[in-house]
């Protein structure tokens, strides 16, 4: 099943600033309810690789992802292992700040083992992908916070 789903906010802040977050992926425990950590060696860029470690309720799991796409002040994106989605960030530059729109694509489709496990333990995959949904939000509005939050304290400091 090839499915796109995404979300995107508007940050009062530059891409620069916006892009210091989201490219950041040790960091990404911090702003996704899923993903509680990535753990990497070394500087992100294509070709990095991550552990994750991921959290539902009481169900905990690691994934491997690659970085697939790096583009600096643009776009970051990053293909699970396990079940072939790609995760990105791409920011667009508005006249307040930045606009960043999150996705995750399917573009082979998901691993068998990622679709049974959709099915059987996750509650198929509607209310999966509505609760990504919910997720990719609240991920973008603490992204928001964080930009918005470090740029106000950077013009306060001039």
């Amino acid at each position: 099943m090839t499915n796109t789903l995404e979300a995107s906010i508007e940050i009062a802040a530059s891409p620069e600033a916006v892009w210091e977050i989201v490219s950041d992926l040790k960091r990404m425990g911090e702003w996704s309810p899923q993903c509680r950590k990535m753990l990497m060696s070394g500087e992100v860029r294509e070709g990095a690789t991550t552990f994750n470690i991921n959290r539902k309720g009481l169900l905990v799991w690691t994934t491997r992802s690659k970085v697939i796409r790096f583009e600096p002040n643009e776009a970051i994106a990053f293909r699970i292992k396990e079940n072939f989605t790609i995760w990105s960030f791409t920011l667009e530059p508005t006249s307040t700040g930045t606009r960043v729109v999150q996705r995750r694509e399917t573009p082979n489709g998901t691993s068998k083992l990622s679709q049974t496990l959709v099915k059987t333990i996750f509650g198929g995959n509607d209310s999966f992908e509505a609760e990504l949904i919910v997720g990719m939000n609240a991920t973008l509005a603490r992204i928001k916070n964080e930009a918005e939050t470090a740029s106000a304290g950077a013009l306060g400091s001039h």
